[in-house]
């Protein structure tokens, strides 16, 4: 099988070739159709993800495809069944073993490639608007980095609890992205001062925001009092210093997220929410957006349009 591996640190990884592995006990080996990027991945590269898979590894977080083998002890009921699979790594190869219970059927209303990009995208935003910072009908959300992998899927997620959305992306493209996801409010921050168009809106009472930089600080001055800020991520390459005077001043919170880090200590948290998500897929209150699919051969180049910030939604690996 064909899979797509990092021998080093700060190289680039490369197309390689191995044998087809064998599920080991409570393990299933998945055929893979579709393997959704994501900007950790690039920090694996790098060395500055919080976890460091043991090289050489298959790179790829999130995958979709379809069980084919079964370790000892495993439901047989799994065998055929549509999956999708939060592995952390592995998703960037032909097939791959995986625990059993990472393993949610998918509904048949959704695609092997929309499922590749859902889980991490749609479940980060599920939890940190709904479980880490209570977004309530009638508040106003402030979404950054609103037209890409994550942005996205919280401004369609934060409609989708009753929210005004306001929408800050680069450019007029990337905000048509973010309008059509149902974005209320555009905000352009290559020309517009993100500060006072959003006081001029009355202000934001949640702020997503997996950009960080000068963008988090203008964000946090824009906040109502008791506003809740949720740092995603720092896709910006710059984490903000945070000044606490600045928080009490207007009662506000700061909430990290790392989703995936529930599962060690709280994984009913992310089934909970993912079942939701499912279900609202299914009802068709969710409409994925994917920008690129790539075939497995060209994904240093899927991996370059996140790095060069071109993709909108999420950019997804086709196998086959």
């Amino acid at each position: 099988m064909r899979l797509f591996q990092l021998d080093r640190i700060g190289e680039q990884p490369r197309l390689a070739e191995a044998d087809c592995p064998a599920p080991a006990a409570g393990e299933v080996r998945v055929r893979i159709a579709a393997c959704g990027l994501n900007f950790a991945d690039l920090l694996i590269i790098e060395g500055r993800y919080q976890e460091h898979p043991p090289l050489p590894a298959t790179l790829g977080m999130e995958l979709a495809g379809t069980v084919e083998a079964l370790g000892e002890g495993v439901d047989p009921g799994l065998l055929g069944t549509r999956v999708a699979v939060f592995a952390g790594s592995g998703g960037l190869a032909e097939a791959g073993c995986f625990p059993a219970d990472r393993c949610l059927p998918l509904p048949e209303t959704m695609s092997f490639i929309e499922a590749a990009g859902f889980q991490i995208a749609y479940g980060t935003s599920h939890v940190a608007l709904s479980h880490k910072a209570r977004l309530a009908p009638g508040e106003t959300l402030l979404v950054t980095g609103a037209a890409g992998g994550v942005g996205l899927t919280a401004v369609e997620i934060g409609k989708a609890m009753g929210a005004t959305v306001i929408a800050c992306a680069r450019g007029a493209d990337r905000l048509e992205v973010a309008r059509a996801a149902g974005a209320d409010h555009l905000i352009d921050s290559d020309t517009d001062d993100l500060r006072a168009a959003v006081l001029a809106l009355g202000g934001a009472d949640v702020v997503y925001d997996p950009v960080g930089g000068p963008l988090f600080a203008e964000a946090m001055r824009a906040c109502r009092p008791d506003g809740r800020l949720l740092a995603i991520g720092f896709a910006s390459g710059e984490v903000p210093q945070i000044k606490a005077n600045h928080l009490l001043v207007k009662n506000l919170s700061v909430i990290g997220l790392y989703w995936g880090g529930y599962l060690a200590f709280r994984p009913q948290v992310l089934t909970a929410s993912l079942a939701t998500l499912f279900r609202w897929h299914a009802e068709g209150r969710l409409h994925p957006h994917v920008s690129h699919v790539l075939p497995l051969e060209r994904a240093a180049e899927g991996l370059d349009l996140l790095r060069q910030r071109k993709a909108t939604g999420k950019v997804v690996i086709a196998m086959h």
